[in-house]
């Protein structure tokens, strides 16, 4: 069943806005990536707080500067949200010397340094300037665990994590977001020709279909059980001992 969208937009607006006046906080900031995901939560944001800022950051990876950034600015300018471009190419180079001084890097490690850099960046400025900073991850990929965990798992509000990728599309769709942003295979950007759905062997649209319908293969199911499972440390809070 679709939501209503209009409801949505004002309950979620709502949301964020009450999230602000909480905190005394004087604005937004979230990673501007130009996907789905970003572009949601920059037009909501945006709707909720004047104060909105996207941060376009490209790590080495060369759709990052090309059609990301070229679709980061497209959904920024339709919005009116501020965008500013931080490249982290370079921090990721030393961050690299420095760290295989001491290891041998695994390639897990090495994918997850551009995103954890990233929430670095968004922390950074984000607090010098008073702003909150809004996560970006669905439900879709929360269920899977397909984040990086203290990396775009991290946030201090996030106005989508009970959407599916499904209804992220279906939303943008009724804000009339472009359709380039709608249209390209989502991925985190982490590595040359990466996408989601060819790392995790399982579309999201089956993934949705199990999380709203309860229908799936039992190929699939192996597969999202496997996923769900590993990555159960990222969705709980650290272990900490209690006397």
């Amino acid at each position: 069943m679709i939501r209503d969208y209009k409801k949505e937009t004002e309950n979620r607006i709502a949301f964020i806005k009450s999230v602000l006046s909480e905190s005394k906080a004087a604005g937004i900031i979230y990673g501007n990536s130009g996907g789905k995901d970003s572009a949601l939560v920059g037009i909501l944001c945006k709707k909720a707080c004047e104060n909105t800022v996207g941060l376009m950051m490209p790590c080495q990876s060369k759709r990052n500067f090309g059609e990301d950034l070229e679709d980061a600015c497209d959904v920024a300018n339709k919005f009116g949200v501020e965008y500013r471009t931080v490249d982290l190419s370079e921090l990721k180079a030393l961050a690299m010397k420095i760290y295989e001084e001491h290891t041998t890097l695994t390639d897990t490690a090495i994918a997850n340094i551009a995103p954890r850099l990233r929430m670095l960046t968004l922390y950074t400025i984000g607090a010098s300037e008073n702003r909150l900073v809004a996560g970006t991850g669905n439900r879709s990929e929360g269920y899977m665990g397909y984040f990086t965990k203290w990396g775009d798992g991290a946030y201090d509000f996030n106005p989508i994590a009970d959407l599916t990728v499904t209804e992220i599309y279906e939303f943008l769709n009724y804000l009339g977001a472009p359709e380039n942003i709608i249209q390209k295979a989502p991925s985190a950007g982490l590595f040359e020709g990466q996408t989601d759905e060819k790392e995790m062997g399982i579309t999201y649209a089956e993934i949705d279909n199990y999380l709203l319908n309860g229908v799936v293969s039992q190929e699939n199911i192996k597969i999202i059980e496997k996923f769900h499972n590993i990555s159960e440390h990222k969705r709980c809070s650290p272990k900490a001992y209690n006397e």
